[in-house]
């Protein structure tokens, strides 16, 4: 078994919240790591007709039954629990007596905010980081197209064959658990567009008009794939650096996996000539960053800037006062022009030198026109420890 980063976020939270939330996408490993962590604990999954009718006919008696030291799984299938564990919770001596896991949606969220405001904390579970993989050894493309779901490393499954199904299922029971979508063919196109799009400026006008609907149904839509952790929109950086700046989000998937089943490719060699390499590998530095904020306790914010003139950073990590800039490039052979945007932030902001960066997909890491050159390998160690 790969041992999960967030575990030591978690049992920091299970000394300070008497309620543990564990959420993410389906199969990300939430019930996975509650059972490792909790051993001792029961658990009760929402999945089960039997446990669902108990907690919806007498929720207080299914508490009087389940009342402590318990995991309650995919709770988003039980909504209204969470109002009841608000005065219940209230009663318990202790902390870390009650893990709840869910793939997020809305109403998950709502009710959270709602009913347990101060008595839970609240962690993300992405698939897996490269750094939890650092220990088997893959190559950039062939952990692209494989894409992080714990289930085809601990499975051995193909990943063609893993998404497909995992798509399937995603659209056929998720969606319409979070919303009453009733276009799904139109959904399942709006998806694969989506996909061709990952690591651009989000467009809502041209995605309406390609399928066939409205702009605000295609920001509906945008926001029941960020509720389930399919995508992630990265917002521009607004900070005293000239006026006139791109006011759109850029756009990714969470899973390169999922994108290259989207796109259609097959195998994993199509990589090196597919037009949107660069935004898969771009997507792919990205999730990573994602992955290792939520698993360290969200220590930074995440932007990418650019201005009118076209002048832009793909990446910046804010972490209040000081701010890293990171340019991301395809390429294993570095080119002097991949450092012009650098160059153009660190003359813009006087960033110092040690806080800006350049991942290209080598292997080595090293310093040039006194910039930090990363691999793709070494993110953790060579950027995000500086910030935890």
């Amino acid at each position: 078994m790969i041992n999960r980063q967030l575990e030591s976020e978690i049992e920091i939270l299970r000394n300070e919240f008497p309620v543990i939330a564990i959420l993410g996408p389906r199969q990300s490993g939430k019930t996975t790591l509650s059972k490792k962590i909790f051993t001792e604990y029961e658990y009760v999954s929402f999945e089960d007709y039997d446990v669902r009718i108990f907690a919806e006919n007498d929720p207080r008696g299914f508490l009087f039954r389940y009342s402590k030291n318990v995991i309650f799984d995919e709770i988003q299938r039980i909504p209204l629990i969470l109002s009841y564990l608000q005065t219940h919770v209230d009663n318990l001596k202790g902390n870390g007596q009650i893990i709840i896991t869910g793939s997020h949606n809305f109403l998950l969220m709502e009710q959270i905010s709602q009913s347990l405001a101060g008595r839970v904390g609240i962690t993300k579970l992405l698939p897996f980081s490269i750094s939890e993989l650092s220990n088997k050894r893959f190559k950039v493309d062939e952990l692209i197209f494989k894409g992080f779901y714990p289930r085809i490393y601990d499975q051995d499954i193909r990943p063609e064959v893993f998404y497909k199904n995992y798509i399937s299922t995603y659209i056929e029971k998720d969606i319409r658990q979070i919303k009453k979508i009733t276009k799904l063919d139109v959904f399942t196109k709006f998806m694969k567009l989506l996909a061709g799009r990952t690591g651009q400026e989000l467009n809502l006008v041209s995605l309406g008009e390609e399928c066939g609907v409205s702009h605000n149904t295609i920001l509906e839509w945008i926001s029941v794939l960020e509720a389930s952790f399919i995508v992630y929109r990265l917002k521009p950086f607004y900070k005293n650096y000239n006026k006139r700046l791109v006011k759109r989000s850029k756009l990714y998937f969470t899973d390169t996996g999922l994108v290259c089943s989207l796109l259609g490719i097959k195998k994993q060699k199509e990589l090196d000539y597919h037009f949107l390499k660069g935004g898969i590998f771009e997507t792919f530095i990205i999730d990573e960053f994602l992955k290792l904020n939520y698993n360290f306790g969200e220590k930074y914010d995440m932007y990418f800037w650019r201005d009118n003139h076209r002048k832009e950073l793909d990446l910046i990590l804010d972490l209040g006062i000081n701010q890293f800039g990171i340019e991301i490039k395809a390429g294993m052979t570095i080119n002097e022009k991949f450092f012009d945007g650098l160059k153009y932030w660190k003359n813009l902001t006087n960033t110092p030198n040690e806080q800006l960066f350049l991942i290209y997909g080598g292997e080595e890491n090293y310093i040039r026109n006194q910039i930090n050159v990363v691999s793709w390998k070494n993110i953790f160690d060579g950027i995000v420890k500086r910030t935890i």
